[in-house]
Protein backbone atom coordinates (compact mmCIF):
# COMPACT_ATOMS: atom_id res chain seq x y z
CA UNK A 1 0.00 0.00 0.00
CA UNK A 2 1.11 3.42 -0.61
CA UNK A 3 3.31 5.04 2.10
CA UNK A 4 1.16 7.41 4.49
CA UNK A 5 -2.50 6.80 3.22
CA UNK A 6 -5.11 6.19 5.70
CA UNK A 7 -7.31 3.56 5.78
CA UNK A 8 -10.14 5.44 5.00
CA UNK A 9 -7.89 7.39 2.31
CA UNK A 10 -7.47 4.15 0.71
CA UNK A 11 -11.02 3.55 1.07
CA UNK A 12 -12.23 6.54 -0.77
CA UNK A 13 -9.84 5.68 -3.71
CA UNK A 14 -11.08 2.00 -3.74
CA UNK A 15 -15.08 3.73 -4.13
CA UNK A 16 -13.77 6.34 -6.91
CA UNK A 17 -12.52 3.58 -9.23
CA UNK A 18 -12.18 0.09 -8.74
CA UNK A 19 -10.39 -2.22 -6.01
CA UNK A 20 -8.33 -3.64 -9.03
CA UNK A 21 -7.27 -0.53 -10.78
CA UNK A 22 -5.93 0.52 -6.71
CA UNK A 23 -4.12 -3.00 -6.71
CA UNK A 24 -2.89 -2.76 -10.22
CA UNK A 25 -1.45 0.98 -9.69
CA UNK A 26 0.43 0.00 -6.69
CA UNK A 27 1.90 -3.06 -8.22
CA UNK A 28 2.75 -1.22 -11.25
CA UNK A 29 4.65 1.27 -8.69
CA UNK A 30 6.31 -1.15 -6.26
CA UNK A 31 7.71 -2.69 -9.26
CA UNK A 32 5.45 -5.74 -9.30
CA UNK A 33 3.60 -5.09 -12.54
CA UNK A 34 5.69 -4.00 -15.84
CA UNK A 35 4.47 -0.75 -17.04
CA UNK A 36 4.24 -0.82 -21.06
CA UNK A 37 3.58 2.52 -22.62
CA UNK A 38 3.06 2.03 -25.69
CA UNK A 39 0.96 -0.93 -25.87
CA UNK A 40 -0.55 -1.92 -22.18
CA UNK A 41 -1.52 -5.35 -22.01
CA UNK A 42 -4.74 -6.93 -22.04
CA UNK A 43 -6.12 -7.04 -18.18
CA UNK A 44 -4.19 -3.52 -17.74
CA UNK A 45 -6.98 -1.70 -20.57
CA UNK A 46 -9.73 -4.03 -19.37
CA UNK A 47 -9.06 -3.33 -15.74
CA UNK A 48 -8.47 0.56 -16.81
CA UNK A 49 -11.95 0.73 -18.55
CA UNK A 50 -13.52 -1.31 -15.90
CA UNK A 51 -12.87 1.57 -13.41
CA UNK A 52 -13.63 4.19 -16.06
CA UNK A 53 -17.36 2.57 -16.09
CA UNK A 54 -17.40 2.26 -12.85
CA UNK A 55 -16.69 6.40 -12.12
CA UNK A 56 -19.22 7.01 -14.73
CA UNK A 57 -22.01 4.82 -12.81
CA UNK A 58 -21.12 6.38 -9.78
CA UNK A 59 -21.96 10.22 -11.31
CA UNK A 60 -24.88 8.64 -12.36
CA UNK A 61 -26.01 7.48 -8.90
CA UNK A 62 -25.02 11.05 -7.18
CA UNK A 63 -27.14 12.72 -10.50
CA UNK A 64 -29.85 10.42 -9.23
CA UNK A 65 -29.92 10.69 -5.87
CA UNK A 66 -29.76 14.68 -6.53
CA UNK A 67 -32.71 14.56 -8.56
CA UNK A 68 -34.52 11.95 -6.23
CA UNK A 69 -33.82 13.95 -3.37
CA UNK A 70 -34.79 17.18 -5.45
CA UNK A 71 -37.93 15.46 -6.51
CA UNK A 72 -38.81 15.03 -2.78
CA UNK A 73 -38.00 18.28 -1.68
CA UNK A 74 -39.94 19.40 -4.38
CA UNK A 75 -42.90 17.08 -3.09
CA UNK A 76 -42.58 18.85 0.33
CA UNK A 77 -42.60 22.00 -0.73
CA UNK A 78 -45.87 20.96 -2.36
CA UNK A 79 -46.87 19.55 0.49
CA UNK A 80 -46.17 22.46 2.69
CA UNK A 81 -47.36 25.02 0.46
CA UNK A 82 -50.80 22.86 0.23
CA UNK A 83 -50.88 22.60 4.02
CA UNK A 84 -50.76 26.69 4.00
CA UNK A 85 -53.59 27.27 1.01
CA UNK A 86 -55.65 24.96 3.13
CA UNK A 87 -55.16 26.81 6.72
CA UNK A 88 -55.32 30.18 4.67
CA UNK A 89 -58.61 28.80 3.19
CA UNK A 90 -59.72 27.88 6.26
CA UNK A 91 -59.05 31.22 7.77
CA UNK A 92 -60.68 32.59 4.99
CA UNK A 93 -64.25 30.92 5.71
CA UNK A 94 -63.93 31.35 9.19
CA UNK A 95 -63.74 35.38 8.51
CA UNK A 96 -66.50 35.08 5.35
CA UNK A 97 -68.85 33.06 8.03
CA UNK A 98 -68.10 35.82 11.10
CA UNK A 99 -69.50 37.92 8.14
CA UNK A 100 -72.43 36.39 6.78
CA UNK A 101 -73.59 36.06 10.76
CA UNK A 102 -72.86 39.57 11.22
CA UNK A 103 -74.92 40.48 8.14
CA UNK A 104 -77.72 37.97 8.63
CA UNK A 105 -77.83 39.50 12.26
CA UNK A 106 -77.82 43.21 10.90
CA UNK A 107 -80.47 42.10 7.92
CA UNK A 108 -82.93 40.57 10.48
CA UNK A 109 -82.32 43.70 12.73
CA UNK A 110 -82.80 45.78 9.65
CA UNK A 111 -86.31 43.60 8.53
CA UNK A 112 -87.82 44.40 11.81
CA UNK A 113 -87.47 48.08 11.70
CA UNK A 114 -87.98 48.72 7.84
CA UNK A 115 -88.92 47.33 4.15
CA UNK A 116 -85.82 46.38 2.01
CA UNK A 117 -86.73 44.09 -0.69
CA UNK A 118 -89.97 42.49 -1.68
CA UNK A 119 -88.92 40.42 -4.70
CA UNK A 120 -87.45 40.91 -8.19
CA UNK A 121 -88.74 43.40 -10.62
CA UNK A 122 -90.69 45.24 -7.60
CA UNK A 123 -87.73 46.58 -5.41
CA UNK A 124 -86.61 49.63 -6.84
CA UNK A 125 -88.03 52.39 -5.52
CA UNK A 126 -88.15 51.20 -1.75
CA UNK A 127 -85.68 53.44 -0.59
CA UNK A 128 -87.88 55.89 -1.46
CA UNK A 129 -89.88 56.99 1.63
CA UNK A 130 -91.17 60.60 1.47
CA UNK A 131 -95.22 60.92 1.19
CA UNK A 132 -96.99 63.97 0.41
CA UNK A 133 -98.44 64.45 3.56
CA UNK A 134 -100.22 67.77 2.68
CA UNK A 135 -101.77 65.49 -0.41
CA UNK A 136 -103.02 62.95 1.96
CA UNK A 137 -104.35 64.64 4.73
CA UNK A 138 -106.11 66.79 2.57
CA UNK A 139 -108.21 63.98 0.63
CA UNK A 140 -108.40 62.66 4.07
CA UNK A 141 -106.31 59.49 3.53
CA UNK A 142 -103.88 57.88 6.15
CA UNK A 143 -100.43 59.50 6.49
CA UNK A 144 -97.58 56.55 6.08
CA UNK A 145 -94.39 57.22 4.88
CA UNK A 146 -92.75 54.25 5.09
CA UNK A 147 -93.31 50.16 5.48
CA UNK A 148 -93.42 50.78 9.13
CA UNK A 149 -96.07 53.12 9.44
CA UNK A 150 -98.35 51.28 7.85
CA UNK A 151 -97.73 48.22 9.18
CA UNK A 152 -98.51 50.07 12.19
CA UNK A 153 -101.89 52.08 10.91
CA UNK A 154 -102.92 47.89 9.76
CA UNK A 155 -102.47 46.65 13.38
CA UNK A 156 -99.71 44.34 11.75
CA UNK A 157 -96.22 43.33 12.31
CA UNK A 158 -93.62 44.24 9.39
CA UNK A 159 -92.58 41.14 8.97
CA UNK A 160 -96.85 40.19 8.50
CA UNK A 161 -96.55 43.33 5.75
CA UNK A 162 -93.67 41.71 3.99
CA UNK A 163 -94.95 38.10 4.25
CA UNK A 164 -98.42 39.21 2.44
CA UNK A 165 -97.34 41.50 0.03
CA UNK A 166 -93.84 40.07 -1.15
CA UNK A 167 -93.87 39.28 -5.22
CA UNK A 168 -93.01 35.71 -5.48
CA UNK A 169 -92.81 33.77 -9.12
CA UNK A 170 -92.47 30.49 -7.55
CA UNK A 171 -93.70 29.71 -3.86
CA UNK A 172 -94.67 27.23 -1.84
CA UNK A 173 -97.54 28.80 0.00
CA UNK A 174 -100.60 31.22 -1.81
CA UNK A 175 -102.88 34.10 -0.65
CA UNK A 176 -105.74 33.13 -2.52
CA UNK A 177 -108.03 30.05 -3.05
CA UNK A 178 -108.28 30.22 -6.86
CA UNK A 179 -111.78 28.12 -7.98
CA UNK A 180 -113.71 28.57 -11.50
CA UNK A 181 -117.31 29.89 -11.51
CA UNK A 182 -119.76 29.57 -14.69
CA UNK A 183 -120.45 32.59 -17.28
CA UNK A 184 -123.88 33.28 -18.72
CA UNK A 185 -122.40 34.01 -21.74
CA UNK A 186 -120.66 29.84 -21.22
CA UNK A 187 -117.51 29.35 -20.25
CA UNK A 188 -116.05 29.90 -16.96
CA UNK A 189 -114.38 32.59 -15.18
CA UNK A 190 -111.35 32.66 -12.82
CA UNK A 191 -111.98 33.63 -8.85
CA UNK A 192 -109.37 34.24 -6.75
CA UNK A 193 -110.50 34.98 -3.27
CA UNK A 194 -108.01 35.92 -1.08
CA UNK A 195 -107.25 34.21 2.65
CA UNK A 196 -108.46 35.86 5.62
CA UNK A 197 -105.06 37.17 6.80
CA UNK A 198 -104.67 39.50 3.52
CA UNK A 199 -108.55 39.73 2.86
CA UNK A 200 -108.11 41.45 6.46
CA UNK A 201 -105.40 43.94 5.04
CA UNK A 202 -107.21 44.35 1.90
CA UNK A 203 -110.42 45.14 3.85
CA UNK A 204 -108.25 47.83 5.94
CA UNK A 205 -107.39 49.09 2.56
CA UNK A 206 -110.81 49.39 1.05
CA UNK A 207 -111.96 51.12 4.29
CA UNK A 208 -109.41 53.40 4.86
CA UNK A 209 -107.80 54.40 1.25
CA UNK A 210 -110.14 53.37 -1.56
CA UNK A 211 -113.65 54.07 -0.45
CA UNK A 212 -112.28 58.00 0.69
CA UNK A 213 -111.25 58.88 -3.12
CA UNK A 214 -113.83 60.61 -4.95
CA UNK A 215 -115.37 58.68 -8.10
CA UNK A 216 -117.20 59.85 -11.08
CA UNK A 217 -121.29 59.90 -10.19
CA UNK A 218 -121.63 57.47 -13.47
CA UNK A 219 -119.96 54.59 -11.39
CA UNK A 220 -122.62 52.30 -9.84
CA UNK A 221 -120.76 49.52 -9.53
CA UNK A 222 -119.90 48.75 -5.91
CA UNK A 223 -120.27 51.95 -4.56
CA UNK A 224 -122.17 52.46 -1.32
CA UNK A 225 -125.33 53.36 -1.26
CA UNK A 226 -125.48 52.45 -5.10
CA UNK A 227 -126.25 49.12 -7.05
CA UNK A 228 -127.51 47.45 -10.32
CA UNK A 229 -130.75 49.49 -9.32
CA UNK A 230 -129.57 53.01 -9.39
CA UNK A 231 -127.77 52.29 -12.61
CA UNK A 232 -130.52 50.90 -14.57
CA UNK A 233 -132.47 53.73 -13.09
CA UNK A 234 -131.03 56.69 -15.02
CA UNK A 235 -132.17 54.83 -18.35
CA UNK A 236 -135.93 53.94 -17.99
CA UNK A 237 -137.97 55.19 -20.70
CA UNK A 238 -135.53 56.05 -23.23
CA UNK A 239 -135.57 54.89 -26.61
CA UNK A 240 -132.34 53.68 -27.79
CA UNK A 241 -130.10 51.83 -24.69
CA UNK A 242 -126.38 51.10 -25.80
CA UNK A 243 -124.66 48.51 -23.55
CA UNK A 244 -120.70 48.13 -24.31
CA UNK A 245 -118.63 45.87 -22.15
CA UNK A 246 -114.65 45.44 -21.66
CA UNK A 247 -112.99 42.37 -22.47
CA UNK A 248 -110.24 41.08 -19.49
CA UNK A 249 -111.00 44.04 -17.24
CA UNK A 250 -109.64 43.32 -14.32
CA UNK A 251 -106.40 41.65 -15.70
CA UNK A 252 -105.72 44.73 -18.11
CA UNK A 253 -105.91 46.84 -14.47
CA UNK A 254 -101.82 45.93 -13.86
CA UNK A 255 -99.17 45.99 -11.22
CA UNK A 256 -97.69 49.23 -12.59
CA UNK A 257 -101.28 51.26 -13.36
CA UNK A 258 -102.42 50.46 -9.22
CA UNK A 259 -98.81 51.43 -8.02
CA UNK A 260 -99.16 54.86 -9.84
CA UNK A 261 -102.98 54.94 -8.67
CA UNK A 262 -101.00 54.97 -5.22
CA UNK A 263 -98.51 57.00 -6.40
CA UNK A 264 -100.77 59.87 -6.99
CA UNK A 265 -103.00 59.53 -4.42
CA UNK A 266 -99.26 61.12 -2.45
CA UNK A 267 -97.90 57.70 -1.02
CA UNK A 268 -94.25 57.29 -1.20
CA UNK A 269 -93.00 54.60 -3.83
CA UNK A 270 -92.01 52.29 -0.75
CA UNK A 271 -96.01 52.55 0.62
CA UNK A 272 -97.21 52.78 -3.08
CA UNK A 273 -95.51 49.65 -4.15
CA UNK A 274 -96.80 47.27 -0.87
CA UNK A 275 -100.40 48.36 -1.71
CA UNK A 276 -100.23 47.59 -5.03
CA UNK A 277 -98.64 44.46 -4.62
CA UNK A 278 -101.11 43.99 -1.38
CA UNK A 279 -104.09 44.39 -3.96
CA UNK A 280 -102.07 42.34 -7.28
CA UNK A 281 -101.48 39.13 -7.78
CA UNK A 282 -100.22 36.84 -10.61
CA UNK A 283 -102.64 33.51 -12.13
CA UNK A 284 -100.68 31.04 -10.47
CA UNK A 285 -100.63 27.26 -11.47
CA UNK A 286 -99.97 24.02 -9.08
CA UNK A 287 -97.06 22.04 -9.30
CA UNK A 288 -95.70 19.15 -7.64
CA UNK A 289 -91.67 18.53 -7.49
CA UNK A 290 -90.06 16.04 -5.68
CA UNK A 291 -93.05 15.44 -3.50
CA UNK A 292 -93.60 19.19 -2.68
CA UNK A 293 -96.04 21.23 -3.71
CA UNK A 294 -95.56 25.02 -5.55
CA UNK A 295 -96.86 27.86 -7.33
CA UNK A 296 -95.73 29.11 -10.04
CA UNK A 297 -96.87 32.33 -11.90
CA UNK A 298 -98.16 32.41 -15.65
CA UNK A 299 -98.72 35.37 -16.11
CA UNK A 300 -98.28 39.45 -14.71
CA UNK A 301 -99.43 40.40 -11.47
CA UNK A 302 -103.11 42.51 -11.92
CA UNK A 303 -106.61 43.11 -9.80
CA UNK A 304 -107.57 39.70 -9.04
CA UNK A 305 -111.67 39.23 -9.52
CA UNK A 306 -112.47 38.01 -6.67
CA UNK A 307 -111.07 40.36 -4.10
CA UNK A 308 -112.64 43.05 -2.30
CA UNK A 309 -110.11 45.95 -3.58
CA UNK A 310 -110.69 45.23 -7.14
CA UNK A 311 -114.15 46.55 -8.30
CA UNK A 312 -113.31 49.82 -5.88
CA UNK A 313 -109.53 50.21 -7.89
CA UNK A 314 -111.44 49.95 -11.15
CA UNK A 315 -113.61 52.75 -9.98
CA UNK A 316 -110.51 54.64 -9.26
CA UNK A 317 -108.63 54.46 -11.85
CA UNK A 318 -111.62 54.67 -14.27
CA UNK A 319 -112.51 57.73 -13.31
CA UNK A 320 -110.93 59.70 -16.11
CA UNK A 321 -112.38 57.52 -18.49
CA UNK A 322 -115.82 58.34 -16.76
CA UNK A 323 -115.66 61.94 -17.46
CA UNK A 324 -114.47 61.38 -20.61
CA UNK A 325 -117.55 59.34 -21.60
CA UNK A 326 -119.83 61.50 -19.63
CA UNK A 327 -118.58 64.48 -21.92
CA UNK A 328 -119.17 62.17 -24.86
CA UNK A 329 -122.92 61.61 -23.62
CA UNK A 330 -123.54 65.08 -23.20
CA UNK A 331 -122.33 65.94 -26.93
CA UNK A 332 -125.03 64.14 -28.36
CA UNK A 333 -127.59 64.14 -25.68
CA UNK A 334 -127.41 60.85 -23.96
CA UNK A 335 -127.07 59.33 -20.55
CA UNK A 336 -123.45 57.45 -19.24
CA UNK A 337 -123.63 55.02 -16.54
CA UNK A 338 -120.55 52.12 -15.98
CA UNK A 339 -121.62 49.53 -13.74
CA UNK A 340 -117.98 47.72 -13.09
CA UNK A 341 -117.25 47.07 -16.88
CA UNK A 342 -120.35 47.38 -18.13
CA UNK A 343 -120.81 50.40 -20.02
CA UNK A 344 -124.51 51.74 -20.69
CA UNK A 345 -125.74 55.15 -23.12
CA UNK A 346 -129.31 55.92 -23.38
CA UNK A 347 -131.11 58.58 -25.13
CA UNK A 348 -134.54 59.90 -26.75
CA UNK A 349 -135.25 58.63 -30.00
CA UNK A 350 -133.95 62.33 -31.62
CA UNK A 351 -130.62 61.43 -30.43
CA UNK A 352 -130.58 57.57 -31.71
CA UNK A 353 -129.32 59.17 -35.12
CA UNK A 354 -126.19 59.77 -33.54
CA UNK A 355 -125.32 56.34 -32.31
CA UNK A 356 -123.08 55.62 -34.78
CA UNK A 357 -120.60 58.67 -34.08
CA UNK A 358 -121.47 58.12 -29.96
CA UNK A 359 -119.88 54.29 -30.48
CA UNK A 360 -117.30 55.48 -32.51
CA UNK A 361 -116.23 58.14 -29.86
CA UNK A 362 -116.34 55.09 -27.03
CA UNK A 363 -113.79 53.08 -28.72
CA UNK A 364 -111.34 55.90 -29.60
CA UNK A 365 -111.75 56.82 -25.96
CA UNK A 366 -111.53 52.75 -24.70
CA UNK A 367 -108.54 52.26 -26.23
CA UNK A 368 -106.76 55.23 -25.47
CA UNK A 369 -107.36 54.49 -22.05
CA UNK A 370 -105.71 51.04 -22.36
CA UNK A 371 -108.90 48.56 -22.52
CA UNK A 372 -110.55 46.80 -25.41
CA UNK A 373 -114.01 46.33 -26.22
CA UNK A 374 -115.61 43.10 -26.31
CA UNK A 375 -116.94 42.74 -29.36
CA UNK A 376 -119.34 40.37 -28.94
CA UNK A 377 -121.28 42.21 -25.81
CA UNK A 378 -121.86 45.40 -27.77
CA UNK A 379 -125.44 45.33 -28.14
CA UNK A 380 -127.76 48.57 -29.30
CA UNK A 381 -131.20 48.20 -28.34
CA UNK A 382 -134.30 50.51 -30.00
CA UNK A 383 -137.66 51.24 -29.26
CA UNK A 384 -139.79 48.35 -29.62
CA UNK A 385 -136.78 46.07 -28.28
CA UNK A 386 -136.76 44.57 -24.61
CA UNK A 387 -134.16 47.06 -23.17
CA UNK A 388 -132.15 45.83 -20.68
CA UNK A 389 -129.42 47.44 -18.64
CA UNK A 390 -127.27 45.29 -15.95
CA UNK A 391 -129.95 42.32 -15.83
CA UNK A 392 -132.89 44.95 -15.00
CA UNK A 393 -136.13 45.60 -17.90
CA UNK A 394 -135.95 49.63 -18.28
CA UNK A 395 -138.58 50.15 -21.00
CA UNK A 396 -141.67 52.12 -19.08
CA UNK A 397 -140.24 51.57 -15.36
CA UNK A 398 -137.67 49.16 -13.87
CA UNK A 399 -139.13 45.31 -14.18
CA UNK A 400 -137.72 42.19 -14.25
CA UNK A 401 -138.11 39.69 -17.27
CA UNK A 402 -141.70 38.08 -17.57
CA UNK A 403 -140.45 34.88 -18.94
CA UNK A 404 -137.78 34.47 -16.29
CA UNK A 405 -139.70 35.34 -13.27
CA UNK A 406 -142.63 33.01 -14.30
CA UNK A 407 -140.19 29.97 -15.01
CA UNK A 408 -138.87 30.98 -11.02
CA UNK A 409 -142.62 30.86 -9.77
CA UNK A 410 -143.08 27.46 -11.70
CA UNK A 411 -139.69 26.07 -10.03
CA UNK A 412 -140.67 26.92 -6.47
CA UNK A 413 -144.10 25.40 -7.14
CA UNK A 414 -142.28 21.82 -8.31
CA UNK A 415 -140.10 22.10 -5.50
CA UNK A 416 -143.31 21.98 -3.47
CA UNK A 417 -144.87 19.50 -5.10
CA UNK A 418 -141.92 17.20 -5.70
CA UNK A 419 -138.63 18.43 -3.57
CA UNK A 420 -135.26 19.76 -4.40
CA UNK A 421 -133.96 16.78 -5.94
CA UNK A 422 -133.17 16.86 -9.06
CA UNK A 423 -133.87 20.75 -9.89
CA UNK A 424 -131.66 23.32 -11.00
CA UNK A 425 -131.59 26.94 -11.26
CA UNK A 426 -128.51 29.44 -12.75
CA UNK A 427 -124.96 27.85 -13.36
CA UNK A 428 -124.25 27.43 -9.33
CA UNK A 429 -125.24 25.39 -6.41
CA UNK A 430 -129.20 25.47 -7.06
CA UNK A 431 -129.75 26.86 -2.78
CA UNK A 432 -127.42 30.13 -3.47
CA UNK A 433 -128.64 30.28 -7.38
CA UNK A 434 -132.52 30.34 -6.12
CA UNK A 435 -131.74 33.00 -2.87
CA UNK A 436 -129.80 35.19 -5.08
CA UNK A 437 -132.51 35.45 -7.81
CA UNK A 438 -135.00 36.78 -4.54
CA UNK A 439 -132.55 38.88 -3.42
CA UNK A 440 -132.41 40.23 -6.95
CA UNK A 441 -136.50 40.58 -7.95
CA UNK A 442 -136.55 42.04 -3.87
CA UNK A 443 -134.45 44.78 -5.58
CA UNK A 444 -135.80 45.40 -8.32
CA UNK A 445 -139.61 44.82 -7.28
CA UNK A 446 -139.42 44.67 -3.51
CA UNK A 447 -143.07 43.87 -3.03
CA UNK A 448 -142.64 40.72 -5.50
CA UNK A 449 -139.50 39.61 -3.65
CA UNK A 450 -140.79 39.80 -0.71
CA UNK A 451 -143.61 37.42 -1.50
CA UNK A 452 -141.00 35.14 -3.02
CA UNK A 453 -138.70 35.25 -0.04
CA UNK A 454 -141.69 34.04 2.46
CA UNK A 455 -142.70 31.03 0.78
CA UNK A 456 -139.28 30.16 -0.15
CA UNK A 457 -138.52 30.38 3.16
CA UNK A 458 -141.62 28.01 4.12
CA UNK A 459 -140.33 25.61 1.44
CA UNK A 460 -137.17 25.65 3.86
CA UNK A 461 -139.32 24.89 6.70
CA UNK A 462 -141.19 21.72 5.39
CA UNK A 463 -139.03 17.97 7.04
CA UNK A 464 -139.20 16.41 3.41
CA UNK A 465 -137.10 19.58 1.26
CA UNK A 466 -135.29 20.26 4.49
CA UNK A 467 -133.74 16.57 4.52
CA UNK A 468 -132.55 17.02 0.88
CA UNK A 469 -130.69 20.14 1.46
CA UNK A 470 -127.06 20.35 1.77
CA UNK A 471 -125.54 20.62 5.01
CA UNK A 472 -124.20 23.78 4.43
CA UNK A 473 -125.70 26.15 1.68
CA UNK A 474 -123.64 28.62 1.84
CA UNK A 475 -120.61 28.05 -0.79
CA UNK A 476 -118.58 30.95 -0.12
CA UNK A 477 -116.36 31.20 2.52
CA UNK A 478 -117.07 33.45 5.85
CA UNK A 479 -115.25 36.73 5.30
CA UNK A 480 -113.20 36.53 8.61
CA UNK A 481 -111.35 40.22 10.17
CA UNK A 482 -108.44 39.89 12.84
CA UNK A 483 -109.79 41.98 15.80
CA UNK A 484 -106.52 44.00 15.50
CA UNK A 485 -108.10 45.86 12.13
CA UNK A 486 -110.86 47.99 12.73
CA UNK A 487 -114.05 46.65 11.65
CA UNK A 488 -115.85 47.39 7.89
CA UNK A 489 -119.20 46.33 6.72
CA UNK A 490 -118.99 43.72 4.03
CA UNK A 491 -120.15 44.45 0.74
CA UNK A 492 -122.16 43.16 -1.23
CA UNK A 493 -125.63 44.39 0.36
CA UNK A 494 -128.24 41.46 0.13
CA UNK A 495 -129.10 41.29 -3.19
CA UNK A 496 -126.65 43.38 -4.87
CA UNK A 497 -124.06 40.66 -6.98
CA UNK A 498 -121.23 39.42 -5.49
CA UNK A 499 -117.87 41.39 -6.17
CA UNK A 500 -116.43 39.22 -8.89
CA UNK A 501 -119.54 38.94 -10.72
CA UNK A 502 -118.99 41.71 -13.55
CA UNK A 503 -120.98 40.26 -16.31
Amino acid sequence: MAVGLTRQQLYDRIRSSTKDEVILEEMTRLGFWAKNTSMPSPSEVLIRRESELRRELNKLVEEKQRYRNREQMLNEMRKQRMAAAKARRAETKKRNEEKRKERAAQWAIEKEKSIVYLGEDVSAGLNKVVSDEQKLTTAGLPVCHDGIALAAAMGISIGKLRFLSFNRKVASVTHYKRFYIPKKSGGKRLISAPMPQLKAAQYWILENILYKVKLSEAAHGFVPQKSIVTNAANHVGQDIVINIDLRDFFPTLDYKRVKGMFNKFGYSEQVATILALLCTEPEMEPVTLDGKDYHVATTARHLPQGAPCSPAITNIICYKMDRRFEGLARRFNYTYTRYADDMTFSAKEGAAADAGKLIWGVKQVVKEEGFVIHPDKLKVMRKGDKREVTGVVVNEKLSIDRETLRKFRALLHQIGVSGIADKQWGKGGIINSIEGYINYVQMVKPEAGKQLKTKWQALLGREDIKSQVPASKNNTAPIIIPTALPPVQDPPKDGEKPWWDVM
